[in-house]
């Protein structure tokens, strides 16, 4: 009896601790992350660098116009040094950028050849291109495309402001403008050789940074209150017939516009404000920067005076006569504000 007690608690046992042993918990051990050791793919297209006095160059656009994409790195590339550390191009460019220059704006220095380069080059205005007046093959570039220049001063382009932060300046060396003994303002020709140099200037930054025909402007544009070059001498027209740049008006267009001015009593809306609001209106769907009141007031002469300088060289009255106003629509149908 006492035997078989025995025996029994004894198989207890054995069963209790065999129970616990299987009923542990096993723990896994952790396990360290794997670090790849593959670099990300390389983009489709990459543009070649080029390597001159130490400096690297991309020469190669990688943009697509179709696709209004403006993503490049035409021109020298900087980089950051740190210490320590070496900075590669693997990867570059990325996508997700765009010109600094969006606008290509025209100037007058009102000076002569040596008094514009002492005046651009040590004083607190400057120019990235001035164009001489000396006959040559020259055109002196003053600062580095892409750094700004003080230029444009306060200006204002349809959704933009202070231009001096999104365009390249070039100065072309002319007296300006003198005031005859009627008030008139009368204004020098351009050398033939000066417009040779600008137009192939202007299609070369133009071609480069796909700056669009409506920002291709004169300091009068973005600023028609206060400042009145290039001028009416200034042959606009020449540069979008010969060279492909910038605006110009269709004629047919401009035609079936100034048609209908004449049968509507153009003369005698003029006077009527409403009328007047509808013409501030225009130039500022345009582009110039100028808050429509319906009151002809100087600034509105003045910005009207600047439209003329481009558009309508041969009248720059400042008052907006039926062919003005027929241009301004036609300009407007042709190159809409979006």
């Amino acid at each position: 009896m006492r035997n078989s007690l025995s025996i029994i608690i004894l198989g207890f046992l054995v069963i209790s601790c065999g129970t616990q042993k299987n009923s542990q918990t096993v723990i896994a051990k952790p396990t360290m992350p794997q670090v790849s050791t593959t670099k990300p793919e390389l983009p489709v297209h990459k543009p070649k660098i080029e390597h001159e006095g130490g400096v690297d160059f991309f020469k190669e656009n990688i943009a697509d116009v179709t696709k209004n994409d403006n993503t490049a790195s035409y021109g020298s590339i900087v980089s950051a040094n740190p210490v320590g550390y070496k900075v590669v191009k693997t990867f570059f460019p990325a996508v997700g950028q765009n010109f600094r220059q969006k606008y290509i704006i025209l100037h007058y220095t009102a000076l002569d050849d040596d008094k514009s380069v002492n005046v651009l080059t040590q004083q607190s205005v400057s120019a990235h291109y001035l164009v001489n007046d000396l006959g040559d093959n020259e055109i002196y570039q003053l600062v580095d495309e892409n750094k700004r220049a003080y230029h444009a001063g306060i200006s204002a382009w349809r959704k933009d402001i202070m231009l001096n932060d999104t365009s390249i300046g070039i100065e072309i060396v002319n007296a300006g403008y003198k005031t005859d003994s009627s008030g008139m303002k009368i204004f020098p020709e351009y050398s033939e050789a000066q417009i040779k140099k600008v137009a192939a200037l202007v299609k070369d930054l133009a071609n480069r940074y796909m700056v669009a025909p409506t920002n291709v402007l004169g300091h009068s544009d973005i600023a028609p209150t206060r400042k009145q070059d290039p001028g009416p001498k200034f042959p606009w027209k020449k540069l979008y017939d010969d060279y492909q740049v910038g605006m110009w008006y269709d004629e047919a267009a401009k035609q079936n516009f100034y048609d209908t001015a004449v049968l509507d009593d153009y003369a005698l809306q003029m006077t009527v404000p409403s009328f007047v609001f509808k013409i501030q209106t225009a130039l500022r769907d345009f582009g110039y920067g100028i808050n429509p009141n319906g009151v002809y007031d100087d600034a509105t002469k003045k910005t009207v005076e600047a439209f003329q300088y481009h558009f309508r060289p041969q009248n720059y009255s400042g008052m907006i006569d039926a062919e003005t106003w027929a241009i301004l629509q036609a300009l407007n149908l042709k190159y809409p504000n979006k």
